[in-house]
C-alpha cells in the first residue's frame, strides 16, 4: 500500500474527482489504480476569505508500487502506508479459570472490556449505574423535572460521562500503534457513521451513541463477559501489596488478581476509597470556569467567513487559549458547535454544567467551556484530595446561586466584565436545563479565575469578532473537565505504583481526556492484563512442574 498526503480539492468536487486527481498526481493510468481508501480529510480555514479546499489523505493499491515508489523517492507526501491494522497481543487458554474485573463502563471500561473479551479473558464488569436506556430516562428526569439519580446520570452509568457530551472523537494524544484506528474502527463496526474514520473531527452525536454502545455491550456479552449494572464497588480488597478482589455495595465479594479501574472524574467516593486503602494517589491539574454560550451563526461566519453554512464543511467550531497577568491559563474546552448546555451534576446539592450536541449540530447556539488552570503544586500542594474538595465546595455555592433547584446561576459577558449583575437577557437564548437565573458570577469561582476570564473575553473577542459580544450568556459553573487525581501506575506493566494486579485506567485515573483517549487507554490496559495474566499462569504451571 502507498499513502499520499497533502491532496487537495475543492469543497464542492464531484465523486470521481479524487481518483481523478490521485491518477494525475502519480502519473497512473486508470488501469494501473486498484484501488484506495480515504484515511483522512480535513480543511484549513485559517484564512476564511481565501477559498477553503478538502485536504485529503489517501491509501492506495497500485499495479506496481515499487515502481511508484521509486518514481517518487525524494517526495515526503508519497510514502509506504503503515500497517494500521490491529493484532491482538494474547489469546486466553480454554482452561483460565481466573476472571479479570473491570470497574466502570465509560469509554475505556467499555473498550477494556471489549478487547479482553475479544482475546478470550471472559471479563466482569461492574457498574454502579444503569444501562443506557433506563440511564437515558433518569438524565431527563434531572433536565426536565430536576429530579437527580445519584447513581444514574450524566456521569454514572453504561457510556460514561461521554456518553452525553458532543460524541467528539479526536483527541492529540501520541498513538504509534494506531490504538485510535481500533476504536474508531469498533464504533462503525457497531453502528457509527463510516465518515468518522477519516473526517479530521470526527463526532458520532449524543444519541447515535447510545446505540452503539449498547451494541458494543451485547458483543462483549456474546464472547463469555458479564456485564453487571448497579453493582457499585465500595472496597478493594488488598492482601499484601496484592489485589485480592472487589467488595459490592450489597456486601458480596468477587475475587480476582487483576482489577480494571476504570473511573470516570465524578467517581469522588472511590478516589477516597481507595485513598483510604492506601493506592498512590496524587492530585494532578484540571481546570474551572464557565459554558458560554453565542450564535452558531457568529461562529460560523466568524471562521468560515464566505464558506459560512456551507454543507460540506457543517457548523464551525474553535480553540482560544489566553495567558492572564496573574499568570493563569485561559482556554476553551469541549467545544460543541450547535449544541445545548446541560446539567452534569451527579451529587445533590451541587450544579455543574456541561455541553452536548446532536450529530447533527444545528441547535441555535454555540457552547464550550471557558476554563482556567489549576496547579495542585501552587494552589494545594500535599494534598491529593485538595482538589476533589475544591470542586465539591464551588458546585455547592453554585447550587445556591441558582436557587438551589438545579438551575444553574448566569450572567451576561457584558455585565460580567463589567462586574455588574444581570437582570434580562439579550438576544442569545439560553439552553441549559433544567434553566437559569441571572446574577451576578462574581462568587461562583476563585478571585484569580474570575479576574483572568474577565481579561480573556476581550482578548478572545480580537481573535473572534463578536465573541465578547454584552449579551453573550455565560452559565455556571464548569468544574469537571478532568479528573482532580492521578492514581500513578508503572509506565511498563500499567498497574499501580504501590498495588499488584490494580489496573489504574482512564480519565477517572487521570490517564485520558475525551471519549477517544478513554478508548485506546482501555485497550493499553487490557493488552497488559492480558499479557500479565498469561504469565501469571505459565508462572504457575512452571512451580508446578518444580514441584513435582
Amino acid at each position: 500500500m502507498i499513502r499520499v498526503t497533502e491532496l487537495a480539492l475543492p469543497l464542492d468536487h464531484p465523486k470521481d474527482a479524487l481518483r481523478a486527481a490521485i491518477l494525475q498526481r502519480l502519473q497512473l493510468r486508470d488501469e494501473e489504480l486498484l484501488h484506495f481508501t480515504v484515511f483522512k480529510r480535513s480543511y484549513d480555514a485559517r484564512k476564511k476569505n481565501s477559498e477553503i479546499k478538502f485536504v485529503y489523505i489517501i491509501d492506495l493499491a497500485v499495479q506496481d508500487e515499487v515502481a511508484v515508489l521509486d518514481r517518487f523517492a525524494g517526495d515526503a507526501h508519497v510514502r509506504p502506508a503503515p500497517d494500521t491494522t490491529y493484532h491482538p497481543v494474547a489469546e486466553a487458554p480454554a482452561n483460565l479459570a481466573e476472571r479479570p474485573i473491570v470497574v466502570g463502563l465509560g469509554p475505556c471500561g467499555l473498550f477494556a472490556a471489549l478487547l479482553l473479551a475479544q482475546m478470550g479473558f471472559r471479563p466482569i464488569v461492574l457498574e454502579r449505574g444503569k444501562d443506557v436506556r433506563r440511564r437515558t430516562k433518569d438524565t431527563w428526569a434531572l433536565w426536565r423535572k430536576k429530579q437527580l439519580s445519584p447513581e444514574s446520570n450524566v456521569q454514572f452509568g453504561e457510556g460514561g460521562a461521554g456518553l452525553f457530551s458532543d460524541g467528539k472523537l479526536y483527541s492529540q494524544i501520541k498513538d504509534p500503534k494506531f490504538y485510535g484506528r481500533k476504536v474508531m474502527a469498533e464504533f462503525v463496526r457497531a453502528g457509527a457513521p463510516e465518515e468518522i474514520l477519516y473526517v479530521s473531527k470526527p463526532h458520532i452525536g449524543t444519541f447515535r451513541l447510545t446505540g452503539v454502545v449498547s451494541r458494543m455491550r451485547e458483543e462483549i456479552i456474546s464472547l463469555g463477559g458479564e456485564i453487571r449494572f448497579e453493582h457499585k464497588v465500595t472496597d478493594l480488597l488488598v492482601e499484601d501489596g496484592q489485589v485480592r478482589g472487589v467488595q459490592l455495595a450489597s456486601g458480596e465479594q468477587l475475587m480476582s488478581r487483576h482489577v480494571v479501574m476504570a473511573l470516570g472524574h465524578s467517581a469522588r467516593d472511590t478516589f477516597r476509597m481507595l485513598h483510604g486503602r492506601g493506592v498512590f494517589v496524587e492530585a494532578k491539574p484540571f481546570a474551572i470556569g464557565f459554558r458560554i454560550e453565542h450564535p452558531q451563526s457568529l461562529i460560523d461566519h466568524a471562521r468560515l467567513g464566505k464558506y459560512a453554512g456551507h454543507p460540506a464543511l457543517g457548523a464551525a467550531d474553535y480553540k482560544l487559549v489566553y495567558h492572564a497577568s496573574n499568570g493563569r491559563a485561559v482556554y476553551s474546552f469541549c467545544m460543541c458547535p450547535g449544541g445545548t448546555v446541560v446539567a452534569a451534576t451527579s451529587e445533590p446539592g451541587r450544579v455543574v454544567t456541561n455541553g452536548m450536541s446532536q450529530y447533527s449540530r444545528n441547535e441555535r447556539n454555540a457552547n464550550s467551556g471557558i476554563v482556567v488552570n489549576i496547579d495542585p503544586a501552587t494552589d494545594f500542594p500535599g494534598d491529593p484530595l485538595a482538589g476533589v474538595e475544591l470542586q465539591e465546595t464551588l458546585e455547592a455555592h453554585a447550587y445556591v446561586l441558582g436557587g438551589s433547584d438545579y438551575c444553574a446561576p448566569a450572567q451576561l459577558v457584558g455585565d460580567f466584565i463589567a462586574g455588574k449583575p444581570s437582570e434580562n437577557l439579550g438576544d442569545v437564548m439560553p439552553s441549559y436545563k433544567p434553566g437559569i437565573r441571572l446574577g451576578d458570577l462574581a462568587s461562583s469561582l476563585p478571585d484569580y479565575a474570575i479576574d483572568a476570564i474577565r481579561e480573556a473575553l476581550p482578548a478572545f473577542g480580537r481573535q473572534i469578532r463578536g465573541f465578547d459580544r454584552a449579551d453573550a450568556l455565560l452559565t455556571g459553573i464548569e468544574t469537571r473537565t478532568s479528573s482532580p487525581v492521578r492514581l500513578t501506575r508503572d509506565r511498563e506493566s500499567l498497574q499501580s505504583l504501590n498495588t499488584r494486579g490494580l489496573y489504574p485506567a482512564g480519565e477517572g485515573a487521570g490517564y485520558a481526556g475525551g471519549i477517544l483517549s478513554a478508548g485506546v487507554d482501555g485497550i493499553k490496559v487490557a493488552e497488559a492484563v492480558a499479557t500479565a495474566m498469561l504469565a501469571d499462569l505459565q508462572s504457575t504451571g512452571a512451580n508446578r512442574g518444580a514441584e513435582l
